[in-house]
């Protein structure tokens, strides 16, 4: 069987990557791009591990034959329009017996299958070690300002004009404000969010910069490593605002699905009491029943988000004070070119 084991270094080199891990392991985080095939499905992962701890032998032997059963069902569907050349990479938790199963029942059959050595642990591993090391070899602008501001759009209008961005909120599904969460999206597991940040990381080219948002240590439910935090603080900034009258109409954009969801708004203002009185509180879902949409982004501008931008320490980051400021005006249509002119002024 060694012979058929082979590092993450040679990810590039199969057709496809299965990952034969319960369902439940798999949604939690997986290697990006593998295909799901499990060799156990979550029950019955549960009913070996359970097996297993009184009877090693007997939940082995059921497990084998699980495992038969369910690769025989892949072959039949999943995999049934393979080619003879087809070169899978498989892997499980450990490259263990499941994976090690399906490799050698794909190799029997024909097919040039190899088993990922260390399987998912080994992946993970590799994962936090990017996250501890990639991110001081990068070169960041910080886009710094007040909730309501734009940062977003100003960023993705970065991207368009050809900046190399890193949207972290993209890559958290959340705004990271009060009302952050996307409506009707989950927030990916923290596993997952690593992934997929460290996939991002591996795509920036450190000699040009990377322009990111300023976001708190965490963003909704999962948190930025250290590190990258620490070479974020570091960066340029860039101090963006926007008229209050734009922050307005901006927020009453960005948060559209949230107001057209009364009760669900009103569920996460009430989250405020003790941080703000009731009486402010109670204003707030008026304005909801009224559908006073602008006067509640305003309130929500001048009694929640402008006192806790003031409230935060700024002082993380180091070149703030030399910060160029930029007034934006998130909901013209010239926002590329307004970025394109951030550009021009930095360089």
């Amino acid at each position: 069987m060694k012979h058929l084991l082979v590092g993450l270094d040679r990810l590039d080199d199969f057709d496809d990557i299965i990952d034969v891990r319960s369902p439940l392991e798999y949604a939690d985080d997986h290697i990006p791009g593998a295909l799901n095939a499990p060799v156990f499905s979550n029950e019955e992962r549960a009913l070996v591990g359970t097996r297993y701890r009184e009877a090693p032998f007997e939940a082995t032997r059921l497990g084998a034959a699980i495992a038969a059963r369910n690769i025989a069902r892949h072959l039949d569907t999943t995999f049934a329009a393979r080619p003879q050349g087809w070169r899978p990479l498989i892997y499980c938790w450990r490259g263990g017996k499941r994976s090690g199963s399906m490799t050698v029942m794909f190799n029997m059959i024909g097919w040039r299958a190899r088993q990922l050595d260390g399987g998912y642990k080994t992946y993970r591993r590799a994962t936090l070690d990017i996250l501890d090391t990639l991110p001081t070899a990068l070169r960041f602008v910080v886009l710094t300002g007040p909730t309501g501001s734009g940062k977003t759009r100003l960023l993705n209008a970065l991207a368009q004009a050809g900046a190399q961005t890193l949207d972290l909120e993209a890559l958290a599904a959340h705004r990271g404000s009060l009302l952050g969460a996307w409506p009707g999206q989950a927030q990916p597991t923290q596993k997952r969010f690593d992934t997929l940040l460290a996939a991002r990381l591996r795509e920036l080219d450190a000699a040009r910069p990377v322009f990111v948002e300023a976001e708190s240590r965490k963003i909704g439910a999962v948190a930025l490593p250290a590190t990258l935090l620490e070479a974020v603080h570091r960066g340029a900034c860039v101090a963006v605002t926007a008229s209050r009258e734009d922050r307005a109409v901006f927020l009453r954009q960005d948060y559209a699905q949230l107001f057209d969801d009364p009760a669900g708004l009103k569920s996460q203002l009430l989250r405020l009491v003790g941080l703000h009185s009731r009486d402010t509180v109670a204003g707030w879902l008026r304005m909801i029943d009224e559908g006073r949409r602008d006067d509640l982004a305003r309130a929500l501008i001048d009694q929640h988000y402008d006192p806790a931008y003031a409230r935060s320490s700024q002082a993380h980051f180091t070149r703030l004070p030399q910060a160029l400021p930029v007034v934006f005006r998130p909901n013209d249509a010239d926002v590329v070119a307004q970025a394109r002119a951030l550009l021009a002024a930095l360089a």
